[in-house]
């Protein structure tokens, strides 16, 4: 059992799937929120009911299956909208992260949270031991954006000031992991924190 919990968060296009990665192939176990949000709505589930119930069966693509591309649009274009849905995901995303880091084996656990800031933080997380936020640059921010989805100017500005800012991220940071250079450089900095975690961890 893991009780010494650390929250992986950052930005659209931050790079932070990336440090997920690295974290794991150095055996530690990386519980993903964005994964924890499709089985949150996945078919069958309360969560998706209770999504048809708030937004209509609209929101269902021809499998029963929530059509995410259509949500997205339709969140990012509406606050309300957007707060409606989070506020049937995240408390049970947070729930299944709990009990899949408090369940890993190894020295810590890892909860990848991409909206941390914006879904309360500490304050809705308070089993979290550390915060490791992925920082980058905005214009690399943007640059990354683009050319990952291949989408216009205004959408990718638009998905990125949908979610918190880069000082709200850093506001509830202890660590700080830079990322706005060559990928190469990533690591050695993420050997450096697992060997920090560790001996924070014992």
């Amino acid at each position: 059992m893991s009780e010494f919990i650390v929250a992986i968060t950052g930005g659209v296009a931050s790079g932070k799937s990336t440090v997920d990665a690295l974290f794991r192939t150095r055996g530690v176990v990386v519980a993903d929120a964005d994964i924890a949000a499709r089985d949150a709505v996945a078919p069958g589930s309360d969560g998706l009911a209770e999504v048809v119930a708030e937004f209509g069966t609209g929101v269902l693509d021809a499998t029963g299956q929530l059509d995410r591309p259509a949500m997205r649009r339709r969140v990012f274009a509406d606050a309300d909208a957007r707060k409606r849905l989070e506020a049937i995901i995240h408390p049970r995303v947070r729930e299944a992260l709990r009990d899949l880091c408090r369940a890993a084996t190894g020295a810590y656990a890892i909860a990848s949270i991409p909206l941390l800031a914006e879904g309360g933080g500490r304050e809705a997380y308070p089993w979290l031991q550390r915060i490791l936020v992925v920082d980058v640059p905005d214009a690399v921010q943007l640059a990354r954006l683009l050319q990952r989805d291949a989408i216009d100017e205004d959408l990718a500005r638009t998905m990125i000031a949908a979610q918190a800012s880069r000082q709200q991220r850093l506001a509830i940071a202890d660590d700080v992991l830079v990322n706005g250079g060559a990928l190469d450089a990533l690591p050695s900095q993420v050997e450096a924190l697992d060997r920090f975690y560790r001996v924070l961890a014992t």
